[in-house]
């Protein structure tokens, strides 16, 4: 891992010179968002002006993968680089009920765990996240205040955040009632997305003169489906949008789709509004900007059409699953004067990389851990070294794992209870997952089983009895095949 004048050669200067400053990182990361939804991505009815500018001036990546298919476990690998089959969160674990008052949070992450946070404060940067947390409820060790940050605003339990007109957010450990909003209402008098850019915008003003790191988790476009009227305007009678009555726990929304799609254009917009800022500040061209997805797009429950918008593009599976809608998400990569304008990288990479991948941009040594920096490809230098895969285990529906080696991905479900299926399919000829090609490549199909085995550390906290109660399901599969 680079140290301070290695990231000096890097980035460019002479290294007799005092060194530069290490760059502003600001990562944002929306909720549920497809790989799809972004214009740059193929979006046709979804406005995204801000976001595919950031990619046209600098880089997009078609093979970037989310942590995990749902919030939390996503959350645990972009923090601490570990991958699922070493991760400490693997799936949401809920601290509390759904009921007002309930205890909140999720699992939290143990006291004295490396994240982004730890690690970037090592490098002297100031640090906040600003969104939704999802990795410890208050007073808990898994709360930002004891994970390396030393701001935090937004929810912290992921249950509450799905309202956008909540009762209460949190800043800095202190519960903080919102007037106006009150519980189970569709609207209220303060949006907490807004609240939270504002924020945001508030602390990058104050925190600009020094290195800083922000963590910008929105809960755009996550349900419920809620959006001032202003934003919902620029959508209302484009489109046939029958009314979504509500039920499963989602609140209703007379326009569903023109909601949706409304959403993430005011997120699009409050991105470019925090881009302007580091203009105004004259820290752009030292600042990193990256965008993302905790994982595909949702069901189609609470309102959300995703085969309307064609959320998850070409690609098979929505969140909650391990095929490619459900783990592969966008990621853009913008900073002007270090990552040429008008990229697009088909490196395979997953949110474990963007630890090590922060780390030598910062010019700090990452902590051990499952990724790999894509450094080089971000900024054109060098030869970029590339995983012998990627592994995925969730242990959500019924238990799944996938692993993806160049151009193969291998599927298994039903890890949990009922029998093990596993499916292999090339992502090049076929990125729909349509085609199972266990039967005609079983020297493949059993490779990937190796590697299964080997990336999967056993949980007690999420435990897949398949692998668990140690037979070999290769063996078995081969016996079945012959």
């Amino acid at each position: 891992m680079l140290v301070p004048l290695l990231a000096t050669l890097l980035l460019g200067g002479d290294p007799t010179a005092a060194p530069a400053s290490p760059p502003n990182i600001v990562f944002v990361l929306a909720d549920d968002l497809g790989w799809g939804e972004l214009g740059c991505y193929g979006q046709t009815k979804i406005r995204t002006p801000r976001l595919d500018a950031l990619a046209a001036e600098g880089i997009r990546f078609t093979d970037h993968y989310a942590g995990a298919p749902v919030c939390a476990p996503s959350r645990c690998v972009l923090m601490t680089g570990q991958h699922p089959g070493h991760a400490y969160v693997r799936d949401n674990t809920e601290g509390g009920g759904w009921g007002e008052g309930a205890v909140e949070g999720q699992r939290p992450l143990l006291p004295g765990t490396e994240t982004l946070g730890t690690m970037l404060k090592r490098a002297g940067y100031t640090t906040a996240c600003i969104g939704k947390w999802g990795l410890g409820g208050p007073d808990s060790t898994g709360a930002p205040e004891n994970q390396g940050f030393d701001h935090f605003f937004g929810y912290l339990c992921q249950r509450v955040a799905h309202n956008f007109y909540p009762t209460h957010l949190w800043k800095d450990g202190e519960k903080l009632p919102l007037e106006g909003n009150v519980w189970g209402n569709h609207v209220g008098e303060q949006y907490a997305h807004d609240l939270m850019t504002e924020d945001a915008l508030t602390w990058v003003r104050a925190n600009h003169e020094q290195p800083f790191f922000l963590y910008l988790p929105y809960t755009i476009p996550h349900l419920a489906l809620q959006v001032p009227e202003d934003s919902l305007a620029e959508y209302s009678g484009l489109w046939e949008d029958p009314p979504y009555e509500g039920g499963k726990g989602y609140l209703p929304h007379p326009q569903p789709r023109a909601a949706y799609a409304a959403m993430v254009t005011r997120m699009d917009r409050d991105i470019g509004r925090i881009v302007d800022l580091l203009d105004e500040l004259g820290v752009r061209e030292n600042t990193v900007v990256m965008f993302a997805s905790d994982n595909g797009a949702t069901f189609d429950i609470g309102g959300a059409d995703s085969p309307f918008f064609a959320s998850c593009g070409p690609f098979r599976g929505r969140k909650g699953s391990v095929w490619e809608g459900g783990l592969r998400v966008p990621l853009i990569a913008n900073w002007p004067g270090k990552i040429a304008p008008g990229g697009v990288s088909d490196h395979v990479s997953a949110f474990w990389d963007l630890m090590p991948t922060f780390a030598e941009l910062a010019g700090v040594e990452a902590p051990s851990n499952d990724g790999i920096s894509f450094a080089p490809t971000l900024l054109g230098r060098g030869e970029q070294e590339e995983h012998a895969y990627l592994y995925w285990e969730f242990p959500g529906y019924r238990g799944q794992q996938a692993i993806r080696a160049g151009k193969w991905k291998a599927v298994r479900r039903n890890l949990v209870s009922g029998e093990v299926q596993t499916q292999l399919y090339d992502l090049e000829a076929d990125p729909a997952e349509s085609r199972d090609r266990a039967s005609d490549k079983l020297q493949v199909l059993l490779q990937l089983e190796v590697w299964m085995e080997e990336a999967h550390r056993p949980s007690p906290e999420y435990p897949l009895q398949a692998i668990d109660q140690d037979f070999s399901i290769s063996t078995r599969f081969l016996h079945n095949r012959q």
